[in-house]
């Protein structure tokens, strides 16, 4: 063996050789029993990052892991491949958006590679590719075929600049995540998935999620949101009933206003006649449908002249206003507020002057006047509210569905905050919706055998929008039924439903349908699933939905796509930004010509450490450390994995994404870590180095060793890496503290499988040199000796009259007139009892001996 272990030939001949063996082909065939390990699968944006590596390695462990327990293991890897960026780089770099995917996805491929990760690569899926769109397309005609899938008019988020609609999640600040454009509500038909109807199913299911995160529990829970209220009518002064649906009918008698939607009917009947109103319904239209933005967004009202009669009350009068924070998708389109108990109502009440009535105590606070400054949402005792003072929130609200109920003017019912998944997308780079609009027919759905429908590929960018509205020839087509002249659906779909169901066409891909239901239910539920938590809500939610939804037509048998969920933390870096001072010569030609300064962010390779500061290489602007914060391209701190694995090798880079930090916790990357994996490395290809023939046992090595083979199997599983990094740390230092034996030799031979896993290249390169068969990425996890696991000696305490005088090691088990002798025995004891005999002796076996002198 060379002196020292060289990772970029190691690398490359190792991760050949697994390529062309195929020794990680998952079969189905095999008798084994089967595993499924999956990361969720990346976007190829370019380049892989940190969080890449860290997200990667841990399912590869784990799945390398499993291979030598003896199973079968499917560990995946595809492209989440549509969607707008790819858009956008149309338009900014003047490339076709397949082209640009299809070469990001090469250059992923290439550096996911050279980490060495266990994957079959002969199921590579990626979703923008016909093969696989095809079959979603052939989903999506099933599940409308089975009533799931509906088009109607609908509320949406639409961003002007890019000319499509956004999720609400796409909405930061009023503004379109990409464009930054003001963010307008429109009516537009959509198409969607009937997730509502199994909103209750899901809710459900979420109990034997016994190896979810319970955070991530309970956001699915808080999103699918299930709540217990009141739904009645106000009576109106101009005759009409308007009806409203609360959660909080305990609060009725706090109601100063009530306010309805900007498309309400009623506010519609109302701008029909003035222009103001009108106006003013317009600029509601310029705000995001997000409860986040509707929360946060300037509220503004506009008073109808109408008033609405209390419903316990006839002489107690309430405003109604038009206001832009409710929504006709929402509930009834119609609120009452009730400002002491809800910001959003304090806000507006705040700004229009209206009564705000405390009506749940917080605290000792029983004041009608509320003199807060925000409003109190939590527990406490009804006041000021008649009937109900003195009663507790729980009771109050079924007191007053009750008298609803009774009196004919309410129901008691359940609602959700889960809304129907709008999946319509208004952008080329996507799955097209295979439906025809026929004026006679009306939507009609493709024939299977013309799927997939393909998108054309000669479509221009030059202007926004969506290329194939404006496409000459592609939407014109005739209607399947009756065969006059008709248009294809031009929209295509949320790239969420491409990541729906992914994870079964891994494991099943026939030509011929988009998964095997016999094939597909061996592997499935993937066993362990890892990804960010930003992902919680609703990826998780549309896979577990989807699955449903197949479930509910026969093609499949499996209600929860992932038995195990693990999110892990970010990887890290300090963040650095320059200050760039612009003399009057630089401003020359500027008014006013004066000094100015400006600041930019700075990527960790622009860094030049000089005697006297920080600066930018090759200038003289100073730079400025800042916080540590997740790595992002917008401020310059990611690092790229390629050039630190040409310095370090894979394994050091593996065995830092795993050392240190819990895997929950987000991670530091730091020059000081990866060189610290790099020593480590290092030291492990001393030690295999220095095999020799040698005699002799030492059974604390023995010990040391069965024990870290077990207890780091146990951390694997629980992929608590960084425990597993420590113990492997203890075992090499007692490896290499111990003297030549024959235990030592088999500890060196062994440590080779267990550190396996984590730093596979060097452990195949050692494994061989060795004199091994095979390759250790097929060889069997170290057995485990139980004999070995017990300790066959204990530490017992000596007490004097209570007092820990001494210690003894004994072997476990030891009779009680044997230890009693050997505390009798000791130096310190005889000398504490100076000849006396002890009045009574109480020993405890394998714990105490207390001497009572």
């Amino acid at each position: 063996m060379a002196s020292r272990f060289n990772p970029l030939k190691a690398d490359a001949a190792w991760q050949k050789a697994w390529e062309e063996n195929r020794t990680f082909a998952a079969r189905d065939d095999s008798p084994k029993p089967k595993s499924y390990v999956l990361e969720m699968f990346p976007y190829p944006s370019g380049r892989i990052h940190m969080g890449h590596v860290r997200n990667y390695t841990m399912g590869d462990v784990l799945a390398r892991f499993r291979r030598m327990k003896g199973m079968e293991v499917l560990h995946p890897m595809g492209w989440d491949a549509f969607g707008m960026p790819a858009e956008n780089a149309a338009m900014e770099k003047k490339v076709h958006p397949g082209a640009w995917t299809r070469q990001n996805i090469a250059t992923m491929k290439a550096q996911l590679k050279r980490l060495g990760f266990a994957l079959d690569w002969t199921r590579e899926i990626a979703t923008c590719e016909p093969d696989y769109y095809g079959q979603e397309q052939a989903l999506f005609l099933d599940l409308y075929e089975a009533g799931l899938v509906y088009r109607k008019e609908s509320a949406v988020n639409w961003d002007p600049v890019d000319m499509t609609v956004l999720a609400n999640e796409q909405v930061i600040d009023g503004r379109g995540w990409r464009s930054g454009a003001l963010v307008e509500r429109r009516k537009l038909n959509q198409w969607f998935l009937k997730i509502t109807d199994f909103a209750d199913d899901l809710l459900e299911g979420l109990k034997g999620l016994e190896h979810w995160p319970d955070k991530v529990k309970l956001m699915q829970e808080n999103w699918i949101g299930k709540s217990e209220g009141l739904q009645f009518t106000w009576e109106l002064s101009n005759g009409e009933g308007l009806t409203v649906y609360t959660t909080r009918p305990d609060t009725i008698f706090g109601a100063s206003f009530v306010a309805i939607a900007a498309d309400h009917p009623i506010a519609q009947g109302l701008a029909a006649g003035n222009p103001e109103v009108q106006a003013f319904i317009e600029r509601c239209k310029q705000g995001g449908t997000t409860a986040a933005e509707l929360e946060t967004q300037e509220k503004l009202g506009w008073n109808t002249g109408l008033t609405a009669q209390h419903p316990f009350d006839e002489s107690w009068q309430v405003p109604v206003y038009i206001a832009n924070f409710v929504l006709m998708d929402y509930g009834t389109g119609a609120v009452f507020g009730v400002p002491a108990h809800d910001q959003r109502d304090f806000e507006f009440a705040s700004k229009y002057g209206l009564e705000i009535r405390r009506v749940v105590s917080e605290g000792d606070k029983a004041d009608p006047k509320f003199d807060g400054t925000e409003a109190y949402t939590g527990p406490g005792t009804l006041v000021n509210s008649h009937f109900l003072d003195g009663l507790d929130v729980v009771d109050a609200k079924r007191e007053v569905i009750r008298r609803a109920e009774e009196g004919g003017w309410g129901t008691g019912s359940t609602v959700w905050r889960l809304r129907d998944w709008g999946v319509s997308r208004q952008r080329y780079w996507g799955t097209p919706i295979p439906i025809i609009h026929c004026e006679d027919c009306g939507p009609v759905g493709v024939p299977k055998d013309q799927l997939p429908v393909t998108l054309p590929e000669d479509v221009s960018f030059d202007v926004p929008g969506n290329p194939l509205d404006r496409h000459p020839t592609w939407k014109h087509v005739d209607c399947p039924k009756c065969g006059k002249p008709a248009r294809r659906e031009t929209d295509t779909l949320d790239t969420f439903v491409d990541s729906s169901w992914y994870f079964l066409r891994f494991a099943s891909q026939p030509s011929d349908k988009p998964f095997d239901k016999a094939v597909a239910e061996q592997w499935l539920p993937v066993g362990q699933y890892i990804g960010g938590v930003e992902h919680a809500i609703l990826h998780l939610l549309y896979a577990r939905f989807f699955t449903r939804a197949l479930r509910h037509i026969g093609r499949i048998d499996v209600a929860e796509p992932f038995a195990g969920l693990f999110t892990q933390g970010m990887v890290t870096h300090e963040t650095y930004r320059a200050d760039h001072v612009y003399t009057a010569e630089d401003l020359d030609g500027y008014e006013p010509r004066h000094q100015m300064t400006e600041q930019y962010w700075v990527s960790p390779e622009e860094l030049d450490r000089r005697d006297d500061g920080l600066f930018v290489k090759g200038t003289n602007d100073p730079v400025t450390v800042g916080r540590i914060e997740k790595m992002s391209k917008s401020k310059k701190n990611t690092v790229d994995p390629e050039p630190i694995v040409d310095q370090y090798g894979a394994d050091a880079v593996r065995w830092f994404m795993l050392s240190d930090s819990p895997p929950e916790r987000d991670l530091e990357w730091s020059e000081n870590g990866i060189e610290g994996a790099w020593r480590f490395v290092q030291r492990l290809w001393r030690l295999f180095d220095g095999l020799e023939a040698a005699e002799g046992e030492d059974k604390d090595l023995d010990r040391k060793l069965h024990r870290t083979i077990a207890g780091v199997a146990e951390d694997i599983e629980a992929l608590t890496f960084n425990k597993a990094v420590a113990k492997l740390y203890e075992l090499t230092a007692a490896i290499e503290k111990a003297k030549p034996s024959a235990s030592r030799t088999a500890a060196i031979r062994t440590l080779v499988r267990v550190v396996a896993p984590m730093v596979p290249h060097i452990a195949e390169e050692a494994w061989a040199a060795m004199g091994e068969t095979g390759m250790i990425a097929d060889a069997a996890w170290p057995a485990v000796d139980p004999a070995l696991l017990v300790d066959d000696e204990v530490t017992i305490a000596v007490q004097v009259n209570g007092k820990l005088r001494d210690t003894l090691v004994m072997p476990k088990g030891a009779a009680k007139d044997v230890v009693e002798a050997a505390a009798l025995a000791s130096d310190k004891i005889v000398r504490l009892l100076e000849g006396n005999a002890p009045r009574k002796i109480i020993v405890v076996p394998d714990r105490l001996v207390n001497i009572v002198a």
